[in-house]
């Protein structure tokens, strides 16, 4: 198994309480000029990590590759971490509908809405956990699609050696300009796929930078397009794509998350504590982003996240 990359890791963000340093947030963060060289660095970039739902737009892209036939919300959702709203449940069933499939099909863990809104309707109308209100569900959606139009079969899709999760592996290597590194069990029962940092922004340029009309811009459009399905009303991917056109943003657990500016710029950033707040990912991201030349002005409060004292701001989290 991989060596832990912990040691190497360095401080990213501090956070600073009635004018006294309380804590620092370490990690990694790369980002890439508009032309794909690394243009900024910090930490261990090129060791081995899971990108978790940082990696969806790649899978989304397999999806495209193996003939599933998602375009505009669909295939925004495919590549998305929804959070269980009205508007993510319609879409990832019609994925479904589509496919000849029903939400009995869907491998993913049962699970309440992520959404604040949407949880708490879910609460007061007293119902049980469903597969379909899990945040992966719109990108298994996505993925039984793939399978159904390449003839592939669909109750074995989560096996690391399906044809569709082989095809993920591949769409990744290619992408990243690296072999996967380790393969693991992702919180939603998929694959997940250690590659390193840089080969996570790396793979988002390229897709940014594909040409026109192909597969790959597809993904990344859709998802700038309608942030709503990549994220959800309260969610920080979707503010900052609505505020800051163009921009494809997309987190992941345990601290991850990439973001490629619309004229190519890409940062990807891993938080090693797993930011669980995620009060320093953000910042961090967007400050490496301003640090390349990208206009971040659109979203300048999210450069800071205030500490609270008795309710009131006492403080603030920084990048370093």
């Amino acid at each position: 198994m991989p060596q832990s990359p912990l040691p190497e890791y360095v401080p990213l963000a501090q956070v600073v309480r009635s004018g006294m340093l309380e804590s620092v947030h370490y990690g990694a963060v790369v980002g890439l000029a508009a032309d794909g060289r690394i243009a900024y660095a910090r930490g261990p970039v090129h060791q081995p990590m899971f990108p978790r739902s940082s990696a969806k737009p790649f899978q989304a892209l397999a999806m495209l590759r193996a003939g599933a036939r998602l375009e505009g919300p669909s295939l925004a959702i495919a590549a998305g971490s929804h959070s269980g709203e009205e508007a993510h449940t319609a879409e990832t069933e019609r994925i479904l509908a589509a496919a000849g499939l029903t939400a009995d099909a869907l491998g993913c863990p049962p699970a309440a809405p992520g959404g604040r809104e949407a949880r708490a309707a879910f609460v007061r109308a007293g119902r049980e956990p469903e597969r379909v209100l899990m945040n992966c569900s719109g990108k298994h959606a996505g993925m039984l699609a793939a399978c159904v139009a390449r003839g592939w079969s669909t109750g074995d899709y989560l096996e690391a050696e399906h044809p569709f999760q082989v095809l993920v592996r591949e769409t990744i290597e290619e992408l990243c300009e690296e072999p996967v590194a380790h393969t693991a069990v992702d919180g939603c029962g998929a694959p997940q796929m250690a590659v390193s940092l840089t080969g996570l922004a790396r793979g988002l340029w390229r897709m940014r930078t594909a040409p026109e009309g192909g597969p790959e811009r597809a993904v990344v459009e859709a998802m700038s397009a309608h942030p709503l399905y990549v994220a959800g009303s309260d969610r920080i991917d979707t503010d900052l794509m609505r505020r800051m056109p163009g921009l494809v943003a997309k987190g992941g657990a345990d601290g991850v998350l990439v973001l490629s500016a619309a004229t190519g710029e890409t940062v990807a950033v891993k938080i090693s504590d797993g930011d669980a707040e995620e009060r320093a990912r953000t910042l961090v991201a967007l400050d490496a982003l301003r640090t390349l030349g990208v206009d971040v002005s659109p979203v300048q409060d999210r450069l800071r996240v205030d500490v609270l004292g008795g309710g009131a701001p006492v403080g603030e989290v920084r990048p370093l």
